[in-house]
């Protein structure tokens, strides 16, 4: 009962991220259980990554968790958009070079572009993301404001499909400076490839993503199976 109700409070915005929730001995009596039972449940809360308990400071509210569908070639912020996500992008680096191994090996020989970008969701850093672009036409397009698909379509070159694989890794420098976390942190890592309608690679993306930050769920069904990227609170 205690979880299901701070749980619905949050999702409704009655509690936003961020606030504080009033001490145990006032929760527990509000709630008429002993702070053994009120402790379990904010427990759960904290597993759910809805709240975030700090000794010493106390706990906190953190954002309800949204869905990004790995099975579409809509990228994280689009889904996260969608979903009402406030979700923002700083591109770091933009520049035409040529590829390091794990990206010249899938796209081949020729220069490439390099766009290294960091995700925030709710203003936190969420994804570090490093994408080469085969070619150089998007070696001067503005990428601030619209996605890299987007942006390829807007110069005739359009995406069929993409492979995507997500393991586990630790963080590492530089993206850990970049995320705000320490190094050696437990991350996903994603490595994406998109392929062009001619079926040959466009895009090579590696993306870390803090464990804190996203998380993949399943929807199963008689039919089939849907990947979703849920995220937390960052």
């Amino acid at each position: 009962m205690i979880a299901a109700d701070l749980s619905s409070k949050i999702r409704a915005g009655e509690l936003p991220p961020g606030s504080a929730l009033p001490p145990q001995k006032e929760l527990s009596a509000r709630y008429g259980v002993t702070l053994a039972t009120l402790r379990q449940a904010l427990k759960r809360l904290e597993d759910e990554g809805l709240l975030s308990q700090q000794a010493g400071r106390g706990t906190f509210v953190f954002s309800p968790r949204a869905t990004y569908t790995l099975d579409s070639l809509r990228g994280f912020a689009e889904d996260l958009r969608a979903q009402g996500q406030t979700v923002t992008t700083e591109i770091l680096d933009q520049d035409t070079g040529t590829p390091p191994d794990w990206a010249g090996t899938v796209l081949g020989d020729g220069p490439a572009v390099r766009l290294e970008r960091l995700r925030l969701v709710a203003g936190r850093p969420a994804v570090h993301q490093l994408s080469w672009i085969r070619g150089t036409v998007l070696a001067g397009a503005d990428l601030s404001g619209t996605s890299l698909y987007a942006a390829l379509a807007e110069h005739g070159i359009g995406v069929r499909r993409a492979s995507e694989v997500v393991r586990p890794a630790l963080l590492e420098e530089p993206a850990a400076t970049l995320l705000r976390r320490s190094p050696g942190e437990a991350v996903l890592l994603s490595e994406r490839i998109s392929y062009g309608l001619d079926d040959s690679a466009l895009v090579v993306d590696r993306a870390t993503i803090l464990g804190s930050a996203m998380e993949i769920r399943t929807e199963r069904a008689v039919h089939g199976l849907t990947l979703h990227w849920s995220r937390p609170a960052v």
